[in-house]
């Protein structure tokens, strides 16, 4: 820590256990220094509140590759803010490169070739094999490197402010919310389309599901997929027999969980009609037709904006601004600037060609 406290940057990776148990847990954190040293911290056996403290240090610069998961779990799990960071694959991805994984930029600009991937290992089991501490401590220990070389494009095309920016917003993120989504169970594929009573069926063994992988310490996945969930809900087997019949219940399956699902499609069946779960219709936005036109009009700009600047259209202008720029309707820069997270390297840039598409979109005899 005495080191890292005067570091000028550090590169942080982190390794987590999802695969393995549930709830999931932070499992290794890597930390390189630009001295080549790497060392491998244990959050499962030591307090991780020192690196907070360096973390959050605006005179260290945090070097990450495709960080937003790893800074999400420092923010969720231990409260950390950070101060300066830089993510390698947001460089790439600001200078046109479609493969973002970092063994391809390590291969394309450093001509590295990283160790076979573990990501599939159990970080959470001790002792780590030589080959994890290996795999592990590459993941860090170039990153220094890649960023320079990055930054030495970015300069050269006059982007560098952009991903510094991009950056920035990136750190600042709050902590994403973990708390328990009562409607989680809508996100299984095909449950919107389900009648309210089968829908209801599907809610309670999903919750089920949910009981068994905390007590079982598994992924939910591991305990049952979506896909055996919805044709339990849909085919409401009565038995151990028939549920045996379900594709995705194995033996196994039914004979360690069988009995609770079984009583969960029995509670889903016996609720009243008036706890079956309702599905939100969306409502059809006031001003449809100017609010399609606009975003019609935004996409078609990005599509050729994305070629002129060699640049990935979601990197350009994300579906969700199209959205908001479709929504709200800025007429001046002033308004422009005030669109949540436009940024302002985009208002710079382009913000004059996008105030001009929106303006053409209210004749409908221009902009075509």
């Amino acid at each position: 820590m005495r080191r890292l406290a005067v570091a000028p940057e550090i590169a942080v990776d982190t390794e987590g256990d999802s695969l393995h148990h549930y709830p999931a847990r932070l499992a290794l954190v890597q930390v390189a220094e630009p001295s080549g040293e790497v060392t491998l911290v244990d959050p499962l056996a030591v307090d991780l509140a020192p690196l907070g403290r360096v973390f959050a240090d605006p005179g260290v610069v945090l070097v990450l590759h495709a960080g937003d998961n790893d800074l999400a779990e420092f923010k969720a799990r231990y409260g950390f803010t950070f101060a300066s960071v830089f993510d390698t694959a947001i460089a790439a991805r600001f200078l046109g490169v479609r493969t973002l994984g970092l063994d391809a930029l390590l291969t394309s600009w450093l001509g590295v070739l990283l160790p076979p991937s573990r990501q599939k290992d159990d970080w959470s089991a001790r002792p780590l094999s030589p080959e994890q501490e290996t795999y592990a401590a590459a993941d860090v220990q170039h990153l220094f490197a890649l960023r320079a070389r990055l930054t030495e494009e970015l300069v050269g095309r006059g982007r560098l402010a952009w991903v510094e920016e991009e950056c920035a917003a990136l750190a600042a993120q709050p902590p994403p919310d973990r708390s328990p989504d009562p409607n989680a169970f809508l996100r299984v594929k095909g449950a919107r389309d389900l009648p309210p009573r089968i829908l209801a069926i599907l809610r309670e063994l999903h919750e089920t599901r949910e009981r068994l992988a905390r007590a079982a310490d598994r992924p939910p996945f591991k305990v049952l997929g979506d896909e055996a969930l919805l044709r339990i809900a849909l085919t409401m087997p009565g038995d151990l027999e028939q549920l045996g019949g379900v594709p995705g219940c194995t033996p196994r399956v039914v004979g360690r969980w069988g009995g609770a699902l079984l009583d969960a499609i029995a509670r889903g069946r016996a609720l009243p009609e008036s706890s079956l779960p309702v599905r939100d219709r969306p409502r059809r936005p006031a001003g449809s037709a100017a609010l399609a036109r606009r975003s019609e009009l935004l996409k078609r700009w990005r599509t050729q904006a994305a070629e002129r600047y060699d640049l990935d259209p979601g990197a350009l202008l994300p579906n969700r601004l199209i959205a908001q720029l479709a929504e709200t309707a800025p007429r001046t820069r002033a308004a422009l600037e005030g669109v949540e997270g436009l940024r302002r390297w985009r208002v710079e840039t382009f913000g004059h060609e996008l105030l001009a598409v929106l303006e053409s979109a209210h004749s409908p005899s221009r902009g075509g």
